[in-house]
């Protein structure tokens, strides 16, 4: 099993993709692994999402994980797929439990210190920040992340290649998870695979 830490940082960018068809799911992983991308966080936002994970992690090289889980029974589905690491919007002791009985990676959703505090509590110190710019962006983060030196952040949510290097920049942000590489019922591979390219030459200032 794969450390958290080195999870994230073996890309600077996390793909987050939501997938419709099935067919689609190896010709895009490939894209993103050729691209230098090979973590990819498959949403559970569509009814083929657990059949797209387990295509997904077919493809060598590729790290495949769920994303958007936000129950035990996600998680257990998501794992019978072939998820390697589980990210959730939010962390509630239910879903924290499951992840740490799992024993896979897992990078809980947080947007308040309360939220980190009760993550810490649990034992997880490794967060995703989100909804990271509705939730007041680069400012936010550093307010919220100063109490809590130890923890570092994936944010996610609403970060495009423009404002990516920003975020990454920051000695907290471990990578950040973006949907701009691949974004939903793209089939562009070429186009897919410049842009994950392009992220994965980015550099990640709080990497482990």
């Amino acid at each position: 099993m794969i450390d958290i830490d080195r999870l994230l940082g073996l890309a600077p960018v996390i793909p987050v993709l939501v997938v419709d068809d099935v067919a689609h799911a190896r010709p895009l992983a490939q894209a993103l692994v050729a691209g230098g991308l090979t973590v990819l966080e498959v949403t559970l936002r569509t009814p083929a999402a657990l059949a797209v994970i387990a295509e997904m992690a077919k493809v060598p090289g590729a790290i495949v994980g769920a994303g958007s889980v936000l129950s035990p029974d996600d998680l257990a589905a998501a794992t019978s797929a072939g998820a390697r690491f589980i990210v959730s919007p939010g962390l509630t002791p239910k879903l924290g439990e499951a992840a740490i009985a799992a024993g896979l990676p897992f990078l809980p959703g947080v947007a308040t210190a309360g939220e980190v505090l009760g993550a810490i509590e649990m034992g997880f110190s490794r967060l995703k920040f989100f909804p990271a710019t509705a939730a007041g962006g680069l400012p936010t983060l550093r307010a919220l992340a100063a109490p809590f030196g130890n923890v570092r952040f994936c944010p996610t949510g609403g970060i495009t290649a423009a404002t990516a290097p920003d975020w990454l920049t920051e000695p907290m942000v471990a990578c950040v998870g973006g949907s701009w590489i691949a974004a939903r019922g793209d089939t562009d591979w070429a186009a897919i695979e410049a842009r994950a390219h392009a992220a994965a030459a980015l550099k990640a200032r709080g990497a482990a």
